[in-house]
């Protein structure tokens, strides 16, 4: 039995003796390293008002300027972080534009359209054809620029009319006691700029053409943001709703 064990023993020592290995990966293999993607950058906030307008530009053929557009995004974008807005619409009224030409647009932000593009008269101690003079004054009858938040409607002189409660306190706060609101006027048509080779001028109230003022107002009322802008560096500077953006 011990002589059985023995040669036994002896047997597989033998056997490891003479067993050869393979190695597990063949020399002439190459080891692969997974690279990890390369890390996309998040865009800016003005980027994504850039590619915002490039969508809204695609859809429809009339637009506010790149400038304009970009501004009222930025104030609206805080508007909206403030919970200060009930409706996703976004009104523009561009006052560096000529009175001759349309100069407000309604934006949906949901549909990426615009609803309305007409006409808006400015008042009558801001210029001529083009608006130079603002002030947040009372009797001074001139616009005031900014960012204000729809309110609600109400009969007067002027028919259907709009409170707008102004943002921004050296700017347009005093808009509801100087009733400075949206209505229809007349003098708000192309037949003024025909007679008088500009639209007539209200007393600091962003007057629209009678014959849309009513849409418009229903459209627009309880909430929405609306934007009266210009090119002003005394504006643009002091804003509390803009930042510093190169346009």
């Amino acid at each position: 039995m011990i002589n059985k064990i023995i040669a036994i023993g002896v047997f597989v020592t033998a056997s490891f003796a003479f067993t050869t290995y393979e190695p597990t990966t063949s020399p002439t293999t190459t080891t692969s390293f997974e690279v990890p993607a390369k890390e996309i950058a998040e865009p800016t906030a003005e980027e994504k008002i850039g590619l915002l307008y490039e969508e809204f530009a695609a859809v429809n053929s009339n637009m506010p300027s790149r400038a304009s557009f970009t501004y009222a995004l930025t104030g609206y974008n805080k508007l909206e972080g403030e919970k200060k807005i009930n409706k996703d619409l976004l009104t523009i009224v561009d006052f560096s534009l000529a009175s001759t030409e349309k100069r407000l647009w309604i934006l949906d932000m949901t549909t990426s359209k615009v609803l309305y593009h007409t006409y808006v008269s400015h008042g009558q101690n801001t210029g001529g054809n083009m608006a130079t003079e603002f002030s947040n004054t009372p009797n001074s009858l001139q616009s005031s620029l900014g960012f204000y938040v729809t309110a609600e409607t109400y009969y007067g002189k002027n028919g259907l009319s709009l409170f707008i409660d102004g943002m921004e306190s050296e700017f347009n706060s005093n808009a509801r006691d100087r009733y400075v609101v949206i209505h229809g006027a007349d003098y708000a048509k192309e037949d003024s700029i025909k007679r008088l080779g500009r639209l007539g001028r209200s007393y600091g109230c962003p007057a629209v053409p009678t014959e849309v003022s009513k849409e418009i107002i229903n459209t627009i009322k309880g909430g929405s943001v609306l934007f009266i802008y210009h090119n002003s560096e005394d504006y643009l500077a002091r804003s509390t709703y803009l930042n510093t953006i190169a346009v």
